[in-house]
């Protein structure tokens, strides 16, 4: 744009440096204004239709884009019609349950029992009823005096065979002791005694550590086992530069295992690592 001005301003010999400088200034409204001068003062208004044509079409443009944007249309207002659930039916009685109905009583009246009947049978009818069932009783035999009722037969008068049963019920067995609980962890202090190294290869010194002159103690935290290796390290204290090294050494010792009534147990208790450079 600017060029197009310089050069066409040059052409009809208009100052460029003052059209130019209010093209800057204003940018295409001064062009717009410089299209309408020169085509007046030339009288050739053919040559700002090709410009004019642009600058409307990305004015049209402008404004379809920028106009939905600036309008700001209101969200229909939507009602909530409250559902209203439907009220639910009468309870009924629960499943399973009987209803009783009680019989209507009837009402017997002296008069009643004492009528005379209207007839008299002329035979008896006789009612047969069921026997019972015999009863689950044991086999016994004759009863002899001073002996228990109810007892198993096949018995000997003055004699012990035959009062107890063959193959009846077998002898219960003899109570069994209740084992002594151990604890299964125990932790050193008091009047457990830390159990002793056998096996203890000393921890490599970290090169880092060793350059930047670290030294001091490290704390851990682990569980002997039963076998007297050493489980579940863990990093209580100390310099984060050793405590690697630490590990990985203390990994590899051996104790020997602890024993609590003759047996062996697992014991909780705290390694002490100590790094120091050779002066």
């Amino acid at each position: 744009m600017l060029c197009y001005v310089r050069v066409d301003a040059r052409q009809l010999r208009l100052p460029v440096a003052w059209w130019v400088g209010l093209i800057l200034l204003l940018n295409l409204p001064a062009f717009i204004l410089y299209l309408a001068y020169s085509a007046a003062k030339t009288g050739n208004w053919k040559r700002a239709t090709v410009p004019s044509a642009y600058i409307l079409q990305v004015a049209l443009i402008g404004l379809l884009v920028l106009y939905p944007l600036m309008r700001m249309d209101a969200l229909p207002k939507v009602w909530s019609i409250p559902v209203v659930p439907p009220a639910p039916p009468p309870a009924g009685p629960p499943p399973g349950a009987r209803v009783v109905r009680s019989a209507p009583r009837q009402r017997v009246s002296l008069k009643t029992l004492l009528a005379t009947p209207p007839s008299i049978p002329r035979t008896i009818a006789q009612i047969h009823e069921a026997p019972l069932p015999p009863e689950d009783t044991p086999e016994s035999g004759p009863w002899v005096p001073g002996a228990i009722p109810g007892g198993p037969g096949g018995g000997v008068l003055g004699s012990m065979i035959g009062s107890i049963g063959w193959g009846t019920a077998a002898p219960a067995p003899p109570p069994r002791r209740a084992a002594v609980p151990h604890p299964k962890v125990i932790r050193v202090g008091g009047q457990v005694i830390a159990a002793k190294a056998i096996y203890q290869p000393t921890p490599d010194y970290p090169p880092l550590a060793k350059m930047a002159r670290i030294q001091g103690m490290v704390r851990l935290q682990a569980m002997i086992g039963k076998d007297g290796t050493v489980q579940d390290l863990k990093a209580l204290s100390g310099h984060p530069w050793l405590v690697g090294a630490a590990i990985a050494a203390v990994q590899h010792w051996r104790y020997q295992p602890t024993l609590l009534n003759g047996e062996p147990v697992e014991v909780l208790t705290e390694i002490d690592v100590t790094f120091r450079l050779a002066e």
